[in-house]
């Protein structure tokens, strides 16, 4: 259960971070945005458990309302509860207490609160929410945790919430597939980050889900400089087709897109 008395959602096991001055220091809100099928959830997902089991007290934000992606990163069983996005961004004001009240907590992870739409739902299930609610619920979630990953849907431009969450994060790892297509819909998208409100500076450039076989030097050269590298894991793509985004990554063939997460920690968290 929450303790309420003390403010927090992450008290279930009685253990305190390591470092509660990370309220102090203010914290990092990262977005993870992209192409379509380019491993944005994979990467939140894998973020958010990093930053969790360094005791990193740590919300994780799964914006898609089309196809709710909680149901896909792990089982039911292990979640201590099921609450929805949805019926935060129903609220006329979107407070602090009213998004405790519907993180969905992991069993195995204290410091990890989430907050997604639940298996059924759609963006129709709920009433239409606004710019204002989205805002106040990213205000809120950075509240309460002072780690806060977000996982974004591709298409920004009827997507309310993902549309906000590039504007108001700290950082935005911006992910494309190494193949034609994937770099054709990323220019299709970027005239729509070329106003002011969308800082360039804050976004890092990402290769994903790179395979031996592909042209990844040519995408690399097409997209600019590129600041992370993220490559294909067998494994990992069995994780995510298993629902079990949360499970460790012990396989050797998984060896680089782990120093590639805890390089991107590094950079956007300093940890």
């Amino acid at each position: 259960m929450f303790n309420f008395l003390k403010g927090s959602v992450f008290s279930r096991g009685g253990e305190r971070s390591p470092d509660d001055r990370d309220f102090d220091k203010g914290g990092r809100a990262l977005a993870v945005w992209g192409s379509p099928g380019a491993g944005k959830t994979i990467t939140a997902v894998k973020i958010a458990k990093y930053l969790a089991e360094k005791k990193k007290k740590t919300a994780l934000l799964l914006c898609d309302m089309t196809a709710p992606m909680l149901p896909c990163i792990c089982s039911s069983s292990d979640l201590e509860n099921e609450r929805s996005l949805g019926s935060i961004l129903a609220a006329t004001t979107v407070t602090e207490q009213l998004v405790k009240l519907n993180c969905v907590l992991h069993k195995k992870l204290d410091f990890l609160a989430i907050v997604g739409m639940l298996k059924g739902e759609n963006e129709y299930t709920y009433p239409p929410y606004s710019a204002k609610q989205a805002k106040e619920l990213l205000e809120s979630l950075h509240r309460i945790a002072p780690y806060v990953v977000i996982d974004c849907g591709s298409y920004i431009s009827n997507d309310i919430l993902s549309a906000v969450a590039l504007m108001e994060s700290d950082a935005v790892l911006r992910l494309v597939n190494c193949d034609l297509k994937s770099i054709s819909y990323l220019s299709s998208q970027l005239p729509l980050l070329k106003d002011n409100k969308w800082d360039s500076d804050k976004q890092y450039k990402v290769a994903a889900n790179i395979k031996k076989q592909e042209a990844s030097e040519q995408v690399e050269h097409a997209l600019g400089s590129v600041a992370f590298r993220l490559p294909h894991s067998n494994e990992l793509e069995n994780q995510y087709l298993a629902g079990d985004l949360f499970k460790d990554l012990s396989m050797s063939d998984s060896k680089g897109f782990r120093k590639e997460i805890e390089k991107i920690c590094a950079e956007v968290f300093g940890c």
